[in-house]
């Protein structure tokens, strides 16, 4: 049998980390044939400057044959959604792929093929406001490294496109492999936690006065403390009734939503990275019991905290990567 083809989508404007990343994990791999293809062959400029080879134009490379279909972001998406032509050809070489996936603001291309009606969906936080706007039928969730629906694979933004590779191909290839490849190019296999590990609370908006930023930082520093309106007004130095209407404007969402939001995360880290009991983990991070945890996480993620854990320490499984539901999220 001839290797599966990996056929990579860019445009003018695209994020080169977007292609040389998971292009360096699938080579790594081997047993691959690589080809990348844009609005014409030849040099396609990214959004740096970089331009890179591209070996075919959607006018010369038939849409049939590829195994899997990889359509990288970057600033000149939003152009790219409006080439008929580009379109076009991705929503054809996807009806043939065995499997679709996107890097970062690359799912604007997938949406715009009509791929992802009614699926769940990541990419870079910064985009996924716009894309839940510009796409209601799609349920965005980005907190995720990536998420696999069916057929569907998505990343959030540029690095992670590695993280979703090294899946794709550990869903090929076992583990063993993807972990070697991993350790070549110094990386993790599952980076832990998901896109809000990387700012304090990028799913949310940052607070923009003093008072509503202590009362954050307190969360934030200790998820397992007490932090009903009272505590946080106290830290804030305003009336509770002052902070609850401050914090609503300033973060889009009242007190107590965010105390929880925090809390999941907190016990996420937890059961993703360590060994305590269910039980020891929601005391610890603000659950009166392990119950009230387990009630929390059905109704935010959908998935029991036990099942969380063992599926977040594998990708393997059939819910693919990050691959249990999460909140519908955008860090």
């Amino acid at each position: 049998m001839s290797d599966p083809r990996v056929v990579f989508v860019v445009f003018d404007g695209f994020q080169p980390l977007d292609l040389t990343g998971p292009h360096e994990v699938f080579d790594g791999a081997g047993g691959y044939v690589c080809q990348v293809v844009g609005p014409r062959a030849g040099p396609v400029p990214s959004s740096s400057g970089l331009p890179v080879h591209a070996g075919h134009g959607v006018a010369d490379l038939d849409p049939a044959g590829a195994d899997t279909l990889v359509v990288v972001g970057g600033r000149g998406v939003d152009r790219a959604c409006r080439d008929v032509e580009l379109v076009s050809w991705v929503a054809a070489a996807a009806a043939g792929a065995r499997r679709v996936a996107s890097v970062c603001s690359g799912v604007f291309l997938l949406a715009a093929a009509g791929l992802l009606e009614g699926r769940r969906v990541t990419t870079h936080w910064a985009r996924g406001e716009q894309l839940a706007r510009e796409h209601p039928g799609v349920r965005v969730d980005c907190d995720p490294v990536f998420v696999r629906d069916g057929p569907v694979w998505t990343s959030a933004g540029v690095s992670a496109g590695m993280d979703l590779a090294l899946a794709l191909v550990e869903d090929d290839r076992g583990r063993d492999v993807a972990h070697a490849v991993a350790r070549r190019l110094v990386l993790f296999l599952r980076r832990p936690g998901g896109q809000s590990q990387f700012s304090v609370a990028l799913w949310s908006r940052q607070p923009a006065t003093d008072p509503v930023r202590a009362a954050v930082a307190a969360v934030h520093a200790d998820p397992g403390a007490r932090h009903d309106i009272a505590a946080l007004a106290a830290r804030a130095g305003l009336s509770p009734r002052h902070l609850q209407r401050r914090f609503t404007a300033e973060l889009g969402v009242p007190p107590a939503a965010y105390v929880e939001r925090v809390r999941v995360e907190a016990a996420r880290r937890a059961l993703s990275e360590g060994d305590e009991p269910v039980e020891a983990i929601a005391r610890g991070c603000g659950f009166a019991s392990a119950e009230t945890l387990r009630r929390t996480f059905h109704r935010r993620l959908g998935v029991a905290p036990s099942d969380y854990r063992a599926r977040f320490r594998s990708t393997a499984g059939p819910a693919g990567a990050h691959p249990v539901p999460e909140e519908g999220r955008p860090v």
